[in-house]
């Protein structure tokens, strides 16, 4: 019995003396309501809206805004005194305010517990009379307008801070800009210059290039160049004579070419000459009556590597025709003597 006794008694205390309090979301909303606040709060007109912010009478509504604001940004209980709120009936009564962030325990941790304390009102406390209505009015105009003119301060302050922010930010990014401008210039003066190296030097190439196809030409000596794999890297126009070369022939194998040349074995002696670097030659004679000294020799980069072989071929034909001359004179010759013995 003495049990139920003081629980009844810690509900009538709870009921009586515990004050009005709500608990919000950091965004206003309300998850749980303790006492009597209908004379602070009441539901807004139309869809349900428990944002505190919505529900707050008259006179409690920007100076809750900027409680809970202040409240976010503190680590002590915010008090507000002497507000005046009106009920229904247009009745006037005075009301602190006070709102903590709560820390403790994790569960409510980021929430915010405000809590509305009704007080007597300050003419009335002064005069020992009760105000008049014109009274309240005037005082709590006042008190709005200084609320919301100082929210406007608080708004302008924080838009202020925010301007100034953006604009560091803005004098940061146009200065790394105006850095990434400078080395963009700087990348694009060296870029030229790369550029008119490499132009020169392709100019040169192409000159090299020119004389060297010239000089080929020039000494009217049939010529081919193989790589490795024996494919055609260049050939000189009197190497058309020999081999039915076009200029399309570039890189195929040179046994795919068809030739007049009595020389099979030219492939596989080019490739002993890659293998032991020793040059060969033969005289190899045409299918019409030609004949040709056939040299093969390393293809050497300016690198000193071996990269495929040269084969040149010089028209001996006439030498050839003489030395066959020579041979019947000197028959000839030995069977005149053989007859006048």
């Amino acid at each position: 019995m003495p049990g139920k006794i003081q629980s009844h008694v810690e509900q009538l205390l709870l009921q009586k003396y515990s004050p009005a309090a709500a608990l919000l979301n950091q965004n206003g909303d309300i998850l749980f309501i303790n006492g009597r606040t209908g004379a602070f709060l009441e539901p807004a007109a139309g869809k349900a809206n428990w944002n505190i912010h919505a529900m707050a009478r008259e006179g409690l509504r920007y100076e809750l805004d900027s409680l809970i604001k202040a409240a976010l940004l503190s680590e002590e209980v915010v008090r507000l005194k002497g507000l005046v709120v009106k009920d229904n009936l247009g009745l006037a009564q005075g009301v602190d305010l006070s709102a903590e962030a709560l820390m403790t325990p994790n569960a409510l941790r980021g929430m915010v517990f405000v809590t509305f304390a009704s007080t007597p009102l300050l003419s009335e406390t002064r005069r020992g009379r009760a105000p008049s209505p014109k009274v309240l009015e005037l005082e709590q105009q006042l008190l709005q307008a200084r609320n919301e003119i100082q929210a406007v301060r608080d708004e302008m302050q924080t838009s202020r801070e925010e301007l100034k922010s953006a604009n560091e930010e803005l004098q940061s990014t146009n200065e790394e800009l105006t850095t990434s401008k400078e080395e963009m210039q700087s990348l694009n003066e060296e870029l030229y210059t790369v550029n008119a190296e490499l132009q020169s030097k392709v100019d040169d190439l192409s000159l090299v290039n020119s004389d060297m196809k010239n000089l080929l030409n020039s000494t009217d000596i049939a010529t081919i160049f193989l790589d490795s794999a024996l494919r055609i890297r260049r050939f000189t126009a009197p190497a058309t004579q020999i081999y039915k070369l076009i200029a399309s022939d570039l890189r195929r194998p040179l046994s795919d070419i068809v030739n007049d040349l009595g020389y099979p074995d030219l492939e596989a002696d080019a490739q002993e000459v890659i293998r032991s670097l020793v040059f060969s030659e033969r005289q190899v004679p045409t299918k019409n009556g030609r004949w040709y000294n056939v040299r093969i020799m390393p293809y050497r980069t300016v690198d000193n590597v071996i990269d495929g072989v040269v084969v040149t071929f010089i028209n001996i034909t006439e030498s050839k025709l003489l030395e066959a001359q020579l041979r019947l004179m000197q028959s000839q010759g030995v069977v005149d003597s053989a007859s006048v013995k």
